[in-house]
């Protein structure tokens, strides 16, 4: 490549100027004097020359002789002759580590695009820094709220090379450590869409993954939980069998704290203990199943709705020991008192 002519610094202008001294890990700007395979000399001005060496030459082909360039201090004095050796590539990570401070700073919200996942989350970059989104930070409609660690790779592989808004919520130069925030970027969104809804409102949910303790579900972008507790009610032995990810479903607004409602499916129909409860009276006499025995008692199954905890000394016994029942024993009981408020049925065993 042919090496356009650039103007030399005289001695005298030289001695003209007060010449500040070159500090290692300072940022300087120069001019592309030379570019070889092995190395790209630039000219610092009254500073003299800088040195890039060959680890950086291979990927800085692209440079031209009359290119501004800004480049970082390595060593002012690297050769014992005053020639300062430089590096384009730190002094860009330092300038992307400046920008990236001033976004955490002001709480700016930016754009990345995931290029690689593991099941902790996806990674990105930023102004040429390396960060990690972890999953947990990821908005409610993209959250693989499951265990499966193959499943969750499968979701997050769906992420890549596609931009998400965040923000930036950890960053320390000195560790190399960035990390990304979806659901930070989108926070006042969320409120927003929060605020309009009331305890008491129907809303359509998609389910998004379920647990021992319930089922999770996006609602207009926004999580929301069904407890368990307010799957049915009769008794849940699994949730995760209950519904398909991605099925819709309808819910009634329990609670809305934040970004994360509390729902309910089951308050939707008619609690069916007070409607069968409401066939019954104190003194009638009915037969109901033993399921479990416990140290204080047995329950007792009266039908799929009812079921009933019956004392010890109501099945006249002082002790587990001395109980008369037997779980899958059949057994007639005597109404002592029923509690709608509470859905407590109270027996006694008929000898």
């Amino acid at each position: 490549m042919a090496e356009k002519s650039i103007k030399s610094t005289t001695l005298d202008d030289l001695l003209k100027e007060d010449i500040p001294r070159l500090s290692v890990g300072d940022t300087i700007e120069g001019t592309v004097m030379s570019v070889k395979k092995s190395e790209i000399l630039i000219d610092l001005g009254p500073q003299g020359v800088g040195f890039i060496p060959r680890r950086e030459a291979s990927g800085l082909r692209d440079l031209e002789v009359g290119s501004k360039v800004n480049a970082s201090i390595i060593d002012d004095d690297f050769d014992g002759t005053g020639q300062a050796l430089l590096s384009i590539r730190k002094a860009a990570k330092d300038k992307g580590w400046d920008d990236i401070l001033a976004k955490f700073r002001d709480g700016s919200v930016i754009e990345v695009v995931p290029y690689d996942a593991n099941r902790g989350g996806l990674v990105a970059e930023f102004a040429d820094i390396k960060g990690f989104i972890p999953v947990s930070q990821l908005s409610p409609s993209r959250y693989p709220r499951t265990s499966d660690r193959d499943e969750i790779m499968k979701r997050l592989a769906t992420l890549l090379k596609q931009p998400i808004s965040v923000k930036i919520i950890d960053a320390d130069k000195r560790l190399a450590k960035l990390i990304f925030s979806e659901k930070e970027a989108i926070r006042d969104q969320l409120s927003a869409k929060i605020s309009e809804l009331d305890v008491g409102d129907i809303v359509k949910a998609k389910v998004t993954g379920a647990t021992d303790f319930g089922v999770f579900v996006n609602v207009d972008g926004l999580e929301g939980l069904v407890h368990v507790s307010e799957l049915s009610w009769g008794h849940v032995a699994d949730p995760t069998k209950l519904y398909q990810i991605g099925e819709e479903i309808d819910a009634k607004v329990v609670s809305a704290d934040k970004d994360r409602l509390a729902l309910s499916v089951k308050q939707l129909t008619a609690d069916p203990w007070i409607k069968e409860s409401k066939s019954l009276k104190v003194g009638d006499e009915i037969k109901g199943a033993i399921t479990r025995t416990t140290p204080f008692g047995a329950f007792v199954q009266v039908s799929p709705v009812l079921e009933a905890l019956v004392s010890l000394a109501d099945l006249g016994a002082k002790s587990a020991d001395q109980s008369p029942v037997k779980v899958g024993e059949t057994h007639t009981f005597r109404i002592a008192s029923i509690d709608p408020a509470a859905r407590r049925l109270s027996l006694k065993l008929v000898k």
